[in-house]
């Protein structure tokens, strides 16, 4: 009797552990981290669609002569619900990859890094104005994660930059039924679909193309085998259990008689 239970809850505690290769991060490549360059300066780069706030000032005193620069100074001071006025008020990058902007006019921004326009536009305000100051933003930088997480959903990017790891850890982390070692980047480039894989137990993911997100990419955890197999009865380890101990119990009562 002792054989049989034996038989019956040694697979089911053998499948039942995880080892430390699924759990850890960064498990595998530590010492490759030595060394190695960091990707601290990238920056995404603007894309069709995209929703660009610009604002301009000056290190002048006088903040009226950087006014003409400013996209509907007077709807953004009058108007309600200051959250909703940031997306309506932006320059939307046209299908030509170009915005319109005050007194400069059409403005190429397709393919630039935030920083890169904060420069053009400098360049050119600095025509009329001395010591112009710009900062621009990404307002519609959103990614998607699915899946094996805390909290699955939408993550808007507020600091133009982010990356697989701080993803993860904005949506409650990956759960013990999610796949560390697979997860896949589903990327829109130039209006056609690529997709990544991300190994998060593995170091050279910092090297990756897909460590840093970018507009509308969507990141998908899967499930792990186990996390599979106990979505059903028969299939799963309560099911399992659940046919084994009936299985027992009858066996002892047939014995009993």
């Amino acid at each position: 009797m002792r054989k049989l239970l034996g038989l019956i809850l040694l697979p089911l505690l053998l499948n039942a552990c995880s080892t430390k290769e699924e759990i850890v991060y960064f498990y595998e490549g530590k010492e490759d981290l030595v060394g190695q360059k960091n990707l601290l300066e990238y920056e995404p780069q603007i894309e069709k669609n995209d929703v660009l706030r610009i604002n301009v000032s000056s290190s002048s005193i006088n903040e009226e002569v950087v006014a003409p620069f400013q996209m509907n100074t007077n709807s953004q001071q009058s108007g309600g619900g200051g959250g909703q006025n940031l997306s309506l008020t932006g320059y939307l990058v046209s299908p030509q990859g170009s915005i319109n902007f005050p007194v400069i006019g059409e403005v190429k921004v397709e393919g630039l890094t935030r920083t890169e326009i904060q420069r053009n536009l400098e360049s050119e305000i600095r025509r009329y104005v001395k010591d112009p100051i710009v900062d621009v933003r990404i307002v519609n930088f959103t990614v998607t994660v699915l899946g094996e997480v805390g909290s699955p959903g939408r993550v808007t990017v507020t600091d133009g930059r982010l990356s697989i790891p701080e993803l993860i850890a904005l949506s409650g982390d990956i759960t013990y039924n999610g796949k560390r070692e697979n997860i896949t980047v589903i990327r829109d480039d130039n209006g056609v679909k690529k997709i990544g894989t991300i190994d998060m137990t593995e170091t050279n993911l910092f090297s990756s193309e897909f460590f840093y997100l970018k507009q509308n990419d969507i990141v998908y955890v899967e499930p792990t085998y186990r996390a599979v197999k106990s979505a059903g009865f028969f299939t799963s380890y309560q099911g399992i259990i659940s046919l084994g101990t009936t299985i027992i119990s009858l066996y002892l009562l047939i014995n009993s008689l």
